[in-house]
């Protein structure tokens, strides 16, 4: 199948990878690229001594780029959504981690059940922007006391019309992946996406979450699934599910 992935350059090279062990032929359309403030990172660090948590592996890569001077933080519990997220935290050096497989109400929920963890400080979230406000509401509802620090933002990128035709228009795509309601929301804007349905009409758009679902337009909705989980092996999965 011919699969076009959505990610970010980083992130969707591993993906790419794994569609290609798959046997498909993977085609990286990134929408967005990361822009770190490491400085805001390295602040909140330096401002709190508690908790540690993580929705993307992308914050953890920001974390990183504070080099020798995150060792000193390596050792606070740290609570992150998915192995992927997971394993780039131990992969950098944090050596107590606790794993979320939901979403962020999940990981909010997981760290209820800690509540050591939050006894002296309250947690500290390194976010993104724009994101998905599930875990600071669930956080807010169970009234677990955090901080949020925008540690990257995403910036728009728009492909060329060149690269569009190519991926949708000289040749099918059979499937599409999302991966984030914002994601879908910055290729369903697109002028050549809205100026060719008919392009997408056997095209499969495979979600991470109902919410990203519902950001695709009702007319390109003929092919549209869900993974069960939010997480990338159930999202895969359905490559195969047809």
């Amino acid at each position: 199948m011919r699969v076009v992935v959505t990610r970010p350059q980083h992130s969707g090279e591993r993906t790419i990878r794994r569609l290609a062990q798959m046997g498909h032929e993977a085609l990286s359309l990134p929408l967005a690229e990361p822009i770190h403030h490491v400085d805001e990172a390295r602040q909140a660090l330096l401002d709190t001594h508690g908790a540690i948590a993580v929705t993307s592996a992308e914050a953890i890569r920001v974390l990183a780029m504070l080099g020798t001077g995150l060792a000193q933080y390596l050792n606070r519990p740290l609570f992150a959504v998915g192995k992927a997220t997971a394993k780039e935290a131990a992969d950098f050096g944090f050596t107590d981690i606790a794993i979320s497989e939901g979403g962020g109400t999940e990981l909010a929920a997981l760290i209820s059940g800690h509540p050591v963890s939050l006894a002296k400080a309250p947690l500290l979230y390194h976010a993104g922007h724009p994101r998905a406000p599930g875990f600071e509401t669930r956080l807010t509802e169970l009234q677990l006391p955090f901080r949020t620090v925008e540690c990257y933002r995403m910036g728009d990128i728009v492909p060329g019309e060149d690269i569009l035709r190519r991926f949708f228009k000289d040749a099918r795509a059979d499937a599409v992946l999302l991966y984030s309601q914002q994601t879908a929301q910055r290729l369903f804007s697109l002028p050549f996406v809205q100026q060719n349905p008919a392009l997408f009409a056997e095209t499969r758009f495979l979600c991470l979450s109902e919410a990203i679902a519902g950001a695709i337009p009702a007319q390109m909705r003929l092919h549209v699934d869900i993974a069960d989980m939010p997480d990338e092996d159930r999202l895969l999965a359905l490559l195969v599910s047809e």
